[in-house]
Parts: C-alpha cells; structure tokens; sequence
C-alpha cells in the first residue's frame, strides 16, 4: 500500500478536530443546528490554515443524514460519498487553472440543476482571487441570488484581490494563523497516534517553522522523520534537515558585533556556510533573536515569559545578553537585518551581503542616523570603562570665568618632528602619486585617502579610515603584502608598511606626524 502524507492521512473530517480556528468553527455550527444556512462564504486566510478542510467539513454537515451537534456523522451514506470525493453535491473547482469566463458560465449552468440526493449543493471554489474579471462578472449574478439548494464557498489567500461587488454578497470568515502551542500539541498527539518518538524541542521548532500554517507543520515533520526514519527525532536533527541555526549560535554572533570583532563575525558566518545552512532561514532566525532581545529590554519581568516564546534556560541566556546593550542599539540591528531580508530574496550573492550587514552592525560609524549615533556612544563608553583611554581633542579650551577673564586650558600635545627622515622613505612620499596609480580599485581609493606617516622604527606608515579600509588592509589576507610589493619595487628595495587606523581627520592631526607636509616644506626650503 502506497504511503499518504501526514497531512492528507490526518486532514480533519469533522469540526472537533479542526484547531485554532474556533470562532469559525462555533458560528458554522451554530449556523447549520439554528438552519440559518447562508448562500455564499468567503473563507479568507494563509495557507494551511483549514479554509478547504472546514470547507468540506461544512459541506458534509449541510447534506449529512444524521449530524450531531452540527458536526457530520461520517457515517450516513452522504458523508462516505463526499469524504470519498464520489459526490455530485460537491463540486470542487481550482480558480487557478479554471479562471476563464468559459469556466464559470459551465457553474451557472449547473447551478439549476438540483442536487441527486441530499439538500445541498456546495462549489467550493479555491484560490478565488485568481478569476478574471470577466469570470467575476459571470459568478456575479448567481452568487446574488442562487437557487436556495446551492451554497458557494470562496477560498483565498489574497482577499484583496477580490472585487468588492463579490465581497459584499458573501458571508466574510478571517482564517487566523495557528498558534505555535496548538501545533506543537497536535503535532505531538498525532505522533502518539504514529508511534514515532520526537522531542518536545524538536516539535516546537517545526511549529515555530511552519508560521502559522499546520499543514506546513506535518510537511516539516514528514521530512524531518523521512530522513532520520527508525530513530528519535531529536531537535539537533530537526536542525540539520531544515538547515536552521541553533539560538546559542546566535548568541556567539551577538557577542561578536558587540565587540565590534568583524572577523569574528564573518569567521562565525563561514561556519554556517559550512555546515550548509539555509541563508535566508538565518537572517529570518537571527532577526526574531534581536526581537526577543528587544522584547526583554522592554518588557516587565512578570510578562517577559508569556511575550517571549522560549525555554526558561534559553529565556535566562537571553536576559543575560540583554544587559549589555541598549534597546537603541537592538532597535538599530533589527533595521539593518530587517532591511537586508528585503534585499536578500533579489540576489544571488546572499552571503555578501550578510557580509555587509555584519560590518554595518559592527561599525556603526559608517551611518549617521540617530540609533548609529547611540551605538557609537556605547563603544566609547565601554572602552573608558575598561580602561582604554581615548585620543584628547588637540584644540586648546577656554573656560570663560564669572569676573569674564579667559582661562586657556591645557592643549594636547603635539606629536615630536622626527630629527631624520631615511632617504628611502623620502623617495616613497614623493612617489606616492605613481604608488597610487599602479594600484586597482577598491584599493586606489583607499591610498587617495590615506595619509603617510614614520613610524616609531623610523618605517614607512600608512594612515587609513577606521572602517572598511584598515578591515581591508589589516583584516583581509594579501592586501597589505600586494601593498608593500608595489611600494618595494618602484623603491628598488624591500620596504615594510605598518598600517594603522583613525577614526577622523582630527585624530591623525593629534597623534602623527604629516610627513606629505614636513617633505614638502624641505623642498620649498631648499628651493629658497
């Protein structure tokens, strides 16, 4: 006997078995034990929500020789011929490939036909919202006013798309998504019923996964036990079949951008890479995990658990990582991530762009929006206090006192003129245009802004942008050497570089000495 997937096997044939949906459910039944039947429903949702399965339900019910408590027997006659799919009572169409106007002018014409046996008619017509406008205008009239043995039902995912002349005859029912409680529970009693050993962890994932939609859920679990058959389905294995992360993962990556450590980041990225995990799935994932940090930072202690959906043990990791950082910087991350999931789905260079987005994370002074800003002031703020002192401002500050006399402060020291520049060093400054110049981009645009200074061995320094030029030269393997090979062969000589980094303009006016400017002002001397 061949195998029936998981969810055709445990499609629900009867309301009590439909879950998440009861407010649909109690009106439906309360309609059919009242007989206040309607003409023509809506059923409006995501997919695998149950809009066909309470369809059909409902259908049963209608002609059902027997119903109890507004539910079919699934014993009478009817009912076996409907679940069997044998009835002429009920009609299902696919708007999907039967969209034309052709199409539905073959339902009208059915439609004064009465029904063989039972009292009802049921077209059940799915995906709706995919008619013409032409086949919309030829349902419009019948579906005004049918023939009182005939009752329309409209599935769709896209209510919107409906014209409002449709939606204002039909009886409107909003599909909700399922929670992930009421699929884990489901899940786990269908299992039960299966003989199939999961882990409570591993469920919840996959209902977590499955966003909203049951019928994705049993797929999930399909494939999942498919794959690890005969063996308890644990969540590490879940993990690997959906080519999901692990939240600890998450938590080593939040460390890192905290640090501001862009190797670390892309390191840990690589590993993901690796290990053949779905991109996408982890900017979704690494996303709701900034969601919950946000939502510790937010909210009050005694509702924390019930507004994040998580274990305790995972919940108290959480809290722990939350206190380092502000809602600011969270609120900034969750905008760079929630941007590139938009970006993401276009481009065949998804880790790219991650790439990019980490060093954005990291890096917070390449923008300069207000939450940036924040970000920029938390760096500095962690720095003093670990004790990293930071550059003084070189101007000198005046402090106006009560009786208007000017105090000058103290100014920042200026660094030491070196007493002799090596001729080599002169030569490569002067030269520095054709340096440049036999270089490509991005790194061409990296030397025009750099400055060149003299190390404290008297060696040739290169002064670059803290960001993505010192991550280039001093992160990324081979700039620096191919660096040094152009500046040693137009030298004739071997010539070491040491590079390193500022943050701005001011900063390299405090801290080094110019030696395009003192190269300069030797030459103008000699030429007076």
């Amino acid at each position: 006997m061949s195998y029936t997937a998981l969810y055709r096997k445990f499609r629900p044939d009867r309301f009590e078995d439909v879950k998440g949906q009861e407010h649909i459910v109690t009106t439906l039944r309360n309609q059919i034990k009242a007989e206040r039947i309607g003409h023509a429903y809506l059923f409006c949702g995501t997919r695998g929500t149950g809009k066909t399965s309470i369809a059909k339900i409902f259908a049963k019910a209608v002609n059902c020789e027997n119903p109890i408590d507004g539910s079919p027997c699934r014993e009478c006659r009817i009912c076996k011929a409907i679940a069997s799919g044998a009835s002429m009572n009920v009609i299902e169409i696919d708007a999907a490939s039967n969209n034309g106007v052709d199409n539905i002018r073959e339902i009208v014409d059915e439609v004064s036909y009465s029904p063989a046996e039972g009292k009802y008619k049921v077209y059940i017509i799915d995906e709706v919202h995919m008619l013409s406008i032409g086949a919309f205008n030829a349902l419009l009239k019948t579906l005004e006013e049918p023939p009182s043995y005939v009752i329309f039902i409209l599935a769709t995912t896209e209510a919107h798309k409906i014209p409002i002349t449709i939606l204002s005859r039909c009886q409107r029912y909003d599909f909700k998504r399922i929670a992930i409680d009421t699929i884990t529970n489901r899940l786990r009693e269908l299992m039960e019923i299966e003989q199939i050993s999961v882990e409570d962890k591993a469920l919840r994932y996959i209902a977590k996964s499955a966003d909203g939609s049951f019928r994705d859920s049993l797929s999930l679990l399909d494939q999942c036990i498919a794959f690890h058959f005969g063996k308890e389905l644990t969540y590490d294995m879940v993990l690997d079949v959906l080519g999901a992360v692990d939240t600890e993962v998450f938590g080593r990556l939040f460390e890192h951008v905290l640090d501001q450590d862009v190797a670390g980041c892309i390191s840990l990225l690589e590993e993901i890479v690796m290990q053949g995990r779905e991109l996408t799935q982890f900017i979704t994932d690494f996303t709701w995990y900034l969601r919950n940090l946000l939502l510790v930072k937010t909210s009050d202690a005694d509702t924390i658990e019930e507004t994040v959906d998580m274990s305790s043990e995972n919940l108290e990791r959480l809290k722990a990582e939350a206190e380092g950082v502000s809602q600011d910087t969270v609120m900034r991350y969750i905008r760079i991530f929630s941007e590139l999931s938009g970006q993401i789905k276009y481009t065949a260079q998804k880790r790219i762009l991650i790439e990019i987005a980490l060093i954005k994370l990291c890096r917070p002074s390449m923008e300069t929006d207000k939450e940036s800003i924040l970000d920029r002031v938390r760096v500095i703020e962690d720095k003093l206090e670990k004790g990293i002192v930071q550059a003084a401002p070189s101007a000198a500050q005046t402090v106006l006192s009560q009786s208007g006399t000017a105090q000058a402060g103290m100014a920042a020291k200026r660094p030491q003129l070196p007493k002799a520049i090596p001729e080599d060093i002169k030569m490569i400054v002067n030269k520095w245009p054709s340096v440049v110049g036999e270089t490509s981009m991005p790194m061409k645009q990296y030397l025009k802004a750099a400055k060149l200074s003299l190390g404290g061995d008297n060696k040739l320094m290169l002064v670059v942008e803290d960001g993505m030029a010192s991550d280039y030269f001093l992160r990324q393997e081979g700039h620096k050497e191919l660096l040094e090979q152009i500046v040693s062969d137009i030298a004739g000589k071997e010539i070491e570089v040491n590079i390193q980094s500022i943050r701005s303009e001011q900063s390299f006016e405090n801290d080094y000495v110019d030696l395009s400017r003192i190269i300069n002002m030797e030459i103008e001397e000699d030429d007076n």
